[in-house]
């Protein structure tokens, strides 16, 4: 029940509320935020999230409020009165954030002090707040302050061992536990892994042996979880989505194609998941995350030519053979197995040794990864070659029901393979395949293959 003396000051500040909606409101209550701010540490917790909703309404873009807030201690007090025990009311937690989250966007000494009250105890415990409506606006506070000008120091001390990497472990896990899917958690990931070039510290911190799937001794590196797969999916979505806003250094790329690697080793190719991303399945998943960051890595323009691209390393660390690798050691395509079978009736070679995708999509994405390799690239065309996998990348231009869109990446893999290189069109030109081999689909598209129908050749013809 509120008090007589609680609902006067109830309608007070309901009213002070509205008329901070607007700029001109704002900027007429100035004198109200330090008698709000004296007031926080005697608020009931009703009377509190007025206050700090009050409070975060007056710091919205109004500079003299803003100033006003820093000079009179306004993060310390905030952070005392509201964020001392965020668990115990995660509504009063969400207004103080979004109040602090509003000062420190008016530059860097409001950035520096809103940072100070808050790292990095006050920010372990609100990551361990499990609820989305604190979540969000804790993101929005932390990127922000990791931004701008003396955003790389307190970026670095976010990542640092002892005092700030427990509280990212945290917010990955709360995120995980409650399905967060926001962009201030996105491109504060992103900026951690991919910008800090600290993926690698963070994907072994959220090592857990109570939810490791696979488990090797001591080494975490071998161990998946639902936290790992939820990090990958998250910058996926991010690299997918805008592209042309960030850049993928080459130590980012070849830890990705680490945990790809790995997670190859770990996953069982004989069990089908008839599920795409995410299946539920940790190690699965990092699996196929991974591939798809390999496909928009490499999918990126080369720079100009006094540095090295992530693609370029990637080649030469193997990627383009274990690519192919894995294509051999997958059964055929469903269409190519159905033409198998019709073409070689009771004496069809076995399949029971052959892996099947794990996933759906899964052969789509290595597909992908080799396409996009293969773009403008000889180096690359002629490895393709000389690891006889031509033959291999014909025979992915089909329709497959486990793997949408095979097709399309499946000729543009070929129109790549073979665009400008000589000695590939030649080797594909001169081969006498069958139906099993390369089907009708290729000719259907009109890009560069096409069988010749009385003499069974493939013949190139121009887009």
């Amino acid at each position: 029940m509120w008090e007589a003396e609680e609902i006067e000051d109830k309608e007070t500040l309901e009213a002070l509320l509205e008329a901070s909606r607007s700029a001109q409101g704002r900027a007429a209550l100035s004198d109200a935020l330090a008698d709000t701010l004296h007031l926080l540490p005697a608020s009931t917790h009703r009377l509190l999230l007025l206050r700090l909703r009050l409070l975060r309404n007056l710091l919205a873009g109004d500079d003299l409020n803003q100033g006003t807030f820093v000079l009179l201690s306004g993060p310390a007090a905030v952070v005392s009165s509201a964020l001392s025990s965020p668990s115990d009311s995660s509504d009063v937690a969400r207004a103080g954030l979004q109040a602090l989250g509003n000062a420190a966007l008016a530059g860097e000494h409001h950035r520096a002090a809103v940072w100070d009250a808050l790292f990095p105890g006050s920010l372990l415990e609100l990551a361990r707040v499990r609820e989305k409506g604190v979540l969000d606006p804790l993101c929005m506070v932390i990127d922000t302050c990791c931004s701008g000008e003396g955003g790389r120091g307190r970026l670095e001390e976010l990542c640092h061992e002892e005092l700030g990497l427990p509280i990212l472990v945290e917010i990955v896990t709360t995120a995980w536990q409650v399905g967060h899917d926001e962009e201030w958690l996105e491109w504060l990931l992103f900026k951690i892994c991919v910008e800090e070039q600290k993926f690698e510290t963070l994907f072994v911190a959220l090592c857990s042996r109570n939810d490791a799937e696979h488990s090797d001794g001591d080494e975490c590196k071998t161990e998946f979880n639902a936290k790992h797969a939820y990090l990958l999916g998250k910058l996926s979505k991010c690299l997918a989505n805008r592209p042309k806003e960030v850049s993928v250094s080459i130590s980012f790329a070849l830890d990705i194609f680490n945990a790809q690697k790995h997670a190859a080793e770990i996953v069982d190719f004989t069990c089908r998941v008839n599920s795409p991303l995410p299946t539920g399945h940790p190690a699965i998943d990092v699996l196929g995350y991974s591939l798809v960051l390999l496909k928009d890595i490499c999918a990126w323009e080369s720079p100009p030519s006094d540095t090295q691209a992530p693609v370029d390393s990637l080649m030469q660390t193997g990627l383009v053979k274990h690519l192919l690798t894995y294509l051999r050691e997958l059964e055929p395509p469903s269409m190519i197995r159905k033409s198998m079978a019709r073409g070689q009736g009771d004496h069809q070679p076995a399949l029971g040794t052959a892996k099947v995708c794990p996933y759906i999509g899964y052969r789509r994405d290595v597909v992908a990864v080799i396409a996009n390799c293969l773009h403008r690239s000889k180096k690359v065309q002629d490895e393709v070659r000389h690891l006889d996998g031509i033959i291999l990348l014909l025979q992915q231009c089909v329709v497959d029901e486990e793997n949408p869109y095979l097709r399309e990446w499946g000729l543009f893999a070929v129109k790549n393979l073979l665009e400008g290189n000589e000695e590939n069109q030649k080797e594909v030109s001169g081969l006498k395949m069958q139906e099993a081999v390369i089907t009708p689909e290729i000719a259907d598209i009109g890009l560069r293959v096409e069988i010749d129908k009385e003499t069974g050749h493939p013949k190139l013809v121009n887009n």
